[in-house]
């Protein structure tokens, strides 16, 4: 068979966001089974408590789960710091089978919608001339999302930690597709609805409307400034209501808007010196942070490799976003999507810890939607065979390093 051929069925196989979902679900359910079975509860399910507390008319937790570390013990109670948009998904089926639901299954089934997403992403962003690329390459940069990155060390196992960031990517995902996919009013209302959510679940993500704010602009400016900003009140309305709600709920648990509970939370002994001298949040914590998430390279598997790992040299296919930013067009787009990953950037270099305990850079996720976005344009002038490879290079450094973390940790 010939390589035109065989890109031809694989871009086939890959065509429908629906097979890759499957696929993925299929795969992070054999990661999984190295810690347990798929519909196991971990001990840091704690979106689970948190959504029984909301079902019971109240925000402190009233049943505690076995493990409390990392949560925040303020006046006798006990808080999440997280945002809490996952708990409200958490709910429904916490209704019908309490806190013993499965947040390790919970999980599997986003992360793996996420992965049919992508590929529709990077559909559309062809269709809509954005960042055009074949089929075949299309379909590799799904696979390489799904099991390249840093995307399938969150998918298998659970924990608030995880569970948020795979429904922050969500979140994300669908407010670059709102954008991008709808027409009209329909664009900004469901683009800024999707990033209040972003922002209810890990609150920095905020930061990922710069680049969306900046293509809705640029598609509908043609209206005239009046019409224009009316329609960008559909974008904003969204946001303001999310952080009115998040302020709200902040000033009730804390008696401060914006006291997440971070000054009350139980770091543990690695973390704790560090806490006690700088803060969460500190100009000192950028040199380990950008050591651990763009320049450590975690192979072979030690303790330090808990820390994290290179964005680009776990996750090489990456490096298509670098060539963009000197040479992608429309030069706009480009700086509006570096502004918008740097943005997003900046809390993770400052906050304390490096995404501990982890393999990869698990922080950078939360900028992965314009980041693919930005490789994809990159992409333009790789050939196949070289994406190929990079790719098979990734997906061969996850799979090791998320086996040997199951079997560490």
């Amino acid at each position: 068979m010939t390589h035109t051929a065989s890109s031809k069925r694989f871009s086939a196989f890959l065509n429908s966001p629906i097979l890759p979902a499957l696929l993925a679900f299929g795969v992070y359910s054999l990661f999984s089974l190295l810690r347990g079975p798929i519909w196991r509860v971990t001990e840091y399910a704690f979106f689970n408590y948190l959504a029984d507390a909301f079902l019971h008319g109240q925000i402190a937790l009233r049943l505690l789960p076995s493990n409390l570390h990392d949560l925040v013990l303020h006046q006798g109670q006990y808080y999440l710091y997280w945002p809490p948009f996952p708990a409200l998904l958490f709910m429904p089926f916490i209704a019908i089978f309490g806190v013993q639901f499965s947040d390790v299954f919970f999980t599997l089934i986003l992360a793996s919608i996420n992965v049919g997403l992508v590929r529709y992403f990077l559909r559309k962003l062809d269709e809509k001339n954005i960042a055009p690329l074949p089929p075949y390459q299309q379909g590799l940069l799904t696979l390489f999302f799904a099991f390249g990155t840093v995307h399938l060390l969150v998918a298998p196992f659970g924990r608030v930690w995880f569970t948020s960031q795979v429904v922050a990517f969500l979140c994300s995902i669908l407010a670059y597709l709102a954008a991008i996919c709808l027409r009209g009013r329909k664009a900004f209302l469901f683009s800024g609805a999707a990033l209040a959510c972003a922002m209810l679940t890990r609150s920095h993500l905020i930061l990922l409307g710069i680049w969306i704010a900046y293509y809705l602009v640029a598609e509908y400016k043609h209206l005239g400034w009046r019409k224009l900003a009316l329609y960008g009140l559909n974008f904003i309305v969204p946001i303001l209501l999310g952080l009115l709600v998040y302020f709200s709920y902040n000033h009730v648990r804390f008696g401060n808007i914006f006291e997440v509970g971070t000054s009350y939370q139980d770091l543990g002994p690695f973390f704790q010196a560090d806490f006690e001298k700088y803060g969460v949040f500190n100009l000192h914590y950028i040199p380990i942070n950008f050591y651990y998430n763009f320049i450590y390279y975690p192979l072979p598997f030690s303790e330090e490799s808990l820390l994290g790992g290179s964005l680009f040299l776990l996750s090489p296919v990456f490096l298509a976003a670098l060539t963009a930013l000197y040479s992608a067009r429309p030069r706009v787009s480009v700086f509006f999507l570096g502004l918008t990953i740097a943005g997003a950037l900046i809390p993770i270099l400052v906050v304390i810890g490096t995404g501990w305990i982890t393999f990869g850079p698990r922080y950078t996720l939360d900028f992965t939607p314009p980041l693919l976005l930005l490789t994809a344009l990159g992409l333009r002038n790789w050939s196949s065979r070289w994406l190929t490879l990079l790719a098979i290079i990734s997906i061969l450094h996850y799979t090791i390093g998320v086996i040997a973390f199951s079997a560490f940790y």
